[in-house]
């Protein structure tokens, strides 16, 4: 448990604060892992009072929880939380706010604001903050909560960090991608550096290829004109995609101590091969949905939703090939793929390794021999799967894929959502799984070739029926026609193959 503290949430009434923050902290205080006196105080000004605000509150607790709602939580968690209407863009606001948190026997001195908020209110909020002396330290700390994206390129983000260094130290600054707080994405560090198993493997020499994939089959949703100006590269690649690759690719760090855990992770974003201006569509595809059949259901094209250009060149779909110039990963294709509408939910990182050097079963018809996989499931399935090469049974040497299986969670193991383990870091004053600004500065030089090529519409975007797997265009970033798309942790279809002469 922590100790007690204040959780400002500005942008209460917004769906990030319903849907995910609130059912967070709802679960936390269930399960008794937050501090008696921590008080949490919504902002907004949609709600007129308190009252109504509960009321939305509770509705938004009632369609997000885990189960049913438990009454005496809810009567508990109800006594933590208070409600202030204003205006985030009026300086009056912030002399109420402040008002409201000296009241000292009410909220504890330590205070977390959480900015769930547009990217571009930032710096006028924390300007405003600091104006009304609530960034001030000198009662208890002060920790600043930011969601993705943070900017919209390498000069918007370089933009947005110098404002906040007007206001704020480096280590007040909590840059949140939930993506780190998923446990399947935590155990990839357990996996990689709490077992000497895969060690020897873990590099060029055993693996040929890693992909790391995010599918979705909903569409943008209610999202059209935010999704306009980001797209599936902003929106999943320069964040959680590139973050997962760091997880998968860095060297040991000397602790878990946030400092020597971003240092490694930004060796590894250094390390990644400068895509060339003059060559982007060799190393990137970007696709968008057409109207399809997704899960049984007709869905229209990306074009034809709410808020959306009748002539948008908005990708829903990337895909990347990225190469690692280091010891560790020279010449392993990095090949990380996301988009919308896509024909289920699926997040998984597959590692797919060599195969021998000489084929024993050379002599059999089948062009390309089916080669051993490492699947880690993210969602909806952690699991862990290690797939190999077996006889198949009966008197005729056949071959045939056989597969480790592991889930990451027993039936009896309790499910924590991503926010509500980052929010305990964040009140523990944990930055580990946090990202920091010279991780995000990285991520964008290496996505802003691409960024910069996909700024004009041109032939290169690929359409895609909605419920397929994406446009046919993204095999072409496999240098090898014996490669493929791992679309999910089903096996790869490769088949059962009868070896002649042995």
């Amino acid at each position: 448990m922590t100790d007690p503290c204040s959780i400002v949430i500005f942008g209460a009434t917004g769906d990030l604060a319903r849907s995910k923050l609130l059912p967070a902290l709802y679960h936390l205080d269930a399960a008794g892992r937050l501090a008696r006196d921590t008080r949490i105080l919504a902002c907004g000004r949609r709600q007129p009072d308190r009252n109504a605000w509960m009321t939305v509150m509770r509705n938004a607790l009632a369609d997000s929880v885990r189960g049913e709602l438990d009454e005496e939580v809810v009567s508990r968690f109800a006594k933590r939380v208070d409600y202030l209407r204003g205006d985030l863009r009026d300086a009056r606001f912030y002399a109420s706010l402040r008002g409201t948190l000296d009241q000292i026997h009410e909220y504890p001195a330590d205070t977390v604001f959480y900015m769930a908020l547009t990217p571009s209110d930032y710096a006028d909020v924390l300007e405003n903050l600091d104006d009304a002396k609530l960034l001030d330290e000198s009662r208890g700390w002060r920790r600043v909560v930011l969601e993705k994206p943070f900017g919209n390129d390498l000069p918007s983000a370089r933009a947005l960090q110098q404002k906040l260094a007007q206001h704020l130290r480096e280590d007040q600054i909590f840059r949140i991608d939930h993506y780190l707080g998923k446990e399947t994405v935590r155990n990839i560090l357990v996996f990689r550096f709490g077992n000497v198993l895969m060690e020897p493997l873990w590099n060029r020499n055993s693996i040929d290829h890693i992909q790391i994939i995010h599918a979705e089959p909903q569409g943008i949703g209610g999202r059209g004109a935010t999704y306009e100006a980001s797209g599936a590269l902003r929106d999943m690649v320069q964040s959680h995609l590139l973050q997962l690759l760091t997880f998968v690719a860095m060297e040991s760090p000397v602790s878990m101590a946030a400092e020597a855990l971003h240092a490694e992770k930004l060796k590894v974003l250094k390390s990644i091969r400068p895509i060339p201006d003059d060559k982007v569509a060799q190393f990137a595809i970007r696709g968008q949905y057409a109207a399809g059949t997704v899960m049984g259901d007709k869905v229209i094209d990306y074009r034809s939703e709410q808020a959306v250009a009748a002539g948008s060149h908005t990708e829903t779909f990337a895909a990347l090939r990225l190469h690692i110039d280091n010891w560790r990963w020279a010449g392993v294709p990095f090949l990380l793929r996301t988009g919308k509408r896509m024909a289920e939910k699926q997040a998984l990182v597959a590692i797919c390794f060599k195969q021998p050097p000489q084929q024993f079963f050379r002599a059999s018809h089948v062009p390309c021999e089916a080669s051993n996989w490492l699947l880690i499931g993210i969602q909806p399935h952690e699991c862990m799967r290690l797939e190999m090469t077996v006889k198949a049974p009966g008197e005729a040497l056949a071959t045939r894929q056989t597969s480790l299986d592991a889930s990451f969670r027993k039936a009896d193991d309790p499910f924590n959502d991503a926010y509500e383990e980052l929010l305990l870091d964040i009140m523990g004053g944990d930055r580990s799984l946090f990202l920091s600004y010279q991780e995000v500065e990285q991520a964008w030089r290496i996505i802003d070739p691409v960024l910069q090529a996909w700024s004009q519409p041109g032939d290169d975007l690929h359409f895609y029926p909605a419920g397929s797997w994406g446009p046919s265009a993204a095999d072409g970033l496999f240098e090898d026609p014996c490669r493929f798309w791992r679309n999910t942790l089903e096996p790869c279809g490769c088949g059962t193959r009868k070896t002649q002469g042995v």
